[in-house]
C-alpha cells in the first residue's frame, strides 16, 4: 500500500501571497502544481494591523468571519468578490487589497455538495448541509443550532481530528476549536489566547465519529436557532498532521515528524495562556532557507512578526522548533498543532521530498 493517496498536496491547500493594488477587482492566481478553486479562503494583511479575513464556498463569497473577533457574519460585497477555477478575486476594500500593502491567503479545497437530512437518514439528529472532500478529509459543514444535545453529520468518512465551529448569527460567540489530542472534554477558543476549557457542553464529552459530532448547549458550538458553521478535518497519511506535544523551553526544541514536508503550521498551547501562531513556506526569511521566523497570530489583527524568537525548522518529514517562545515553547507545558503538506516524504511513486 502507498504511504500517501495524495502525491500533489496543492491540489488541496495553498499559501498564495500577492500585493494588493487597490482597483476594484484584482485577481490572485494560484502557483501551485495544480489548480485550486478555493472553498475556504483566509487572507490576512501582513504589513498592519488588520483582521483576518475568513470567507467560505457555504457561506458565501461576500460573507464575512474574523477569527481574532467573536463577531457574526458581516456581508460585504467588496472584500472578495468571488472564487475562481485557480484562486480568488479581491475588490478595493483595504482590508484585502490596500494599494502596495502586502497580504497572505490561504486556501483549502472541498468541492463536493453534502447534504444531509437528518430525519430520513438517521445519521445524527440536526440537518446539516455544505462541501466536502473525502480525499484530503476536508469539510465544510452548515447547520441551525438547537441550544441542546445533537449530533451532526459532517460528511468526512472517517473521524475528524479537528473541528472549528462559529455562530453566524444572532448574537456574537466566540470561536470553538476541538482538538483531538485534548478530546471532546476540552475546547480552545480561536479568537483568544486562554487556556483550553474543560466543560460537556461543548461537544458533550463525547468523541466525533466517522459520520457525525456531538454539540451540547453550548453557544459556541450549538447555539439556539442561530446559522452556524464547522470547519472539520480528518488527518490524512502524506498531507495533514495532527499532534500535540510539550515545550521544553529552549532553542533546541521538540521535532515534530509529520510524513511530509510541510506547507503550512498552525500551534497553540492548550494548558498556557499563549497566542496562537502561523508559519508557511511562503513568508520565509530571505532565500527561502531555514530558519523561518515569520508569524501571524489567529487571535488578533497585529502586523506579522519576524525574529529568531519565531524560528522553526520546515524540513522535508516535519518541523522543528528553535525559540524559546513561551507561547509554543514554554517549558512542561503541552502544546497542540495542525500542519498540512508541501510535499509528502515520500510519494506514492517513491519519490522523496526535499528539506526547506
Amino acid at each position: 500500500m502507498a504511504y500517501t493517496n495524495i502525491d500533489d498536496p496543492s491540489a488541496f491547500f495553498q499559501t498564495t501571497l500577492y500585493t494588493g493594488n487597490g482597483a476594484g477587482s484584482h485577481a490572485i492566481t494560484n502557483t501551485g502544481n495544480s489548480d485550486l478553486q478555493p472553498d475556504w479562503l483566509w487572507i490576512k494583511k501582513r504589513n498592519g494591523a488588520v483582521n483576518h479575513l475568513l470567507h467560505d464556498s457555504v457561506r458565501g463569497v461576500n460573507n464575512l468571519l474574523v477569527s481574532n473577533t467573536t463577531a457574526v457574519d458581516d456581508s460585504n460585497s467588496n472584500i472578495v468578490l468571488g472564487f475562481d477555477s485557480d484562486g480568488f478575486r479581491v475588490g478595493a476594500n483595504s482590508a484585502s487589497n490596500n494599494n502596495n500593502d502586502t497580504f497572505v491567503a490561504w486556501q483549502w479545497k472541498a468541492g463536493t455538495s453534502f447534504t444531509n437530512d437528518a430525519s430520513s437518514t438517521s445519521v445524527g439528529s440536526i440537518d446539516s448541509a455544505g462541501t466536502v472532500n473525502t480525499d484530503s478529509g476536508f469539510s465544510i459543514i452548515s447547520y441551525t443550532g438547537t441550544g441542546s444535545n445533537g449530533t451532526i453529520a459532517h460528511g468526512l468518512g472517517a473521524k475528524p481530528n479537528i473541528i472549528i465551529n462559529k455562530t453566524r448569527d444572532t448574537t456574537a460567540q466566540m470561536w470553538s476549536f476541538y482538538h483531538s489530542s485534548r478530546g471532546a472534554t476540552k475546547h480552545l477558543g480561536l479568537d483568544r489566547s486562554n487556556v483550553e476549557d474543560t466543560g460537556s457542553a461543548y461537544y458533550q464529552d463525547t468523541e466525533p465519529t466517522s459520520t457525525v459530532f456531538s454539540v451540547g448547549s453550548e453557544s459556541a458550538t450549538n447555539h439556539n436557532g442561530a446559522a452556524m458553521i464547522a470547519y472539520c478535518f480528518a488527518e490524512k497519511p502524506g498531507y495533514s498532521k495532527v499532534g500535540s506535544y510539550i515545550g521544553n523551553g529552549n532553542a533546541n526544541g521538540s521535532f515534530l515528524y509529520t510524513g511530509f514536508k510541510p506547507a503550512w503550521v498552525l500551534v497553540k498551547s492548550s494548558t498556557y495562556a499563549g497566542a496562537w501562531l502561523i508559519w508557511d513556506n511562503k513568508r520565509s526569511t530571505s532565500g527561502g532557507f531555514n530558519t523561518n521566523h515569520y508569524i501571524l497570530v489567529p487571535s488578533n489583527d497585529e502586523a506579522e512578526q519576524q525574529g529568531t524568537n519565531y524560528a522553526i525548522d520546515i524540513l522535508s518529514n516535519g518541523f522543528k522548533l528553535r525559540n524559546t517562545n513561551g507561547n509554543v515553547q514554554n517549558s512542561g507545558e503541552t502544546m497542540v498543532y495542525i500542519a498540512f503538506a508541501h510535499q509528502p516524504v515520500v510519494t506514492s511513486e517513491g519519490v522523496p521530498a526535499t528539506a526547506f
